[in-house]
């Protein structure tokens, strides 16, 4: 088994057009083969997040909740990479997410799997996890962990700076 490096970034975000912010900031640091998995409470913030990567990978829309598709390819409009939107809340164990081949897509474009945390781990060695909580006061706190060796050289912000 190999080791893998892990940083966490932790960043306070106050409104949903910053959440789309940083979304497009991290979108910067992006390109096919990431997985990143989202994870925190309905209403945090997920979708959200994922539109702002989809504005930043300028993949075609509108990306909205896959809760009932299951999951979404948005291609790119520029030569980029597809922006693949997941969610895996409605899937009963990691079986189900093996079903949707998101394995495959990773090859050619991002994954981004909500509600993911405890699934899609299994995906990649080498994602970025994202959890978000909603406080009382609705900001949200958002920890952007980099696991594995494609991180390791990402910037610490990775996109947080977007929200100044």
């Amino acid at each position: 088994m190999t080791e893998t490096a892990e940083t966490t970034t932790t960043v306070t975000v106050a409104t949903d057009t910053a959440m789309r912010a940083l979304g497009r900031g991290i979108a910067a640091e992006l390109r096919a083969g990431d997985l990143l998995i989202l994870s925190g409470p309905l209403g945090a913030g997920k979708t959200t997040l994922t539109q702002g990567l989809a504005q930043g990978l300028n993949v075609r829309g509108p990306v909205t909740s896959p809760t009932f598709a299951i999951a979404r390819t948005h291609p790119g409009l520029d030569g980029g990479p597809a922006l693949v939107h997941a969610d895996a809340y409605r899937l009963g164990g990691p079986d189900e997410l093996e079903d949707l081949d998101l394995d495959l897509d990773l090859a050619e474009s991002v994954v981004v799997v909500e509600w993911g945390e405890g699934l899609a781990e299994g995906l990649s060695e080498d994602r970025l996890e994202i959890a978000i909580d909603r406080l009382a006061d609705d900001t949200r706190t958002v920890r952007l962990r980099r696991v594995g060796a494609r991180w390791a050289g990402a910037p610490g912000a990775l996109g947080a700076d977007e929200l100044e």
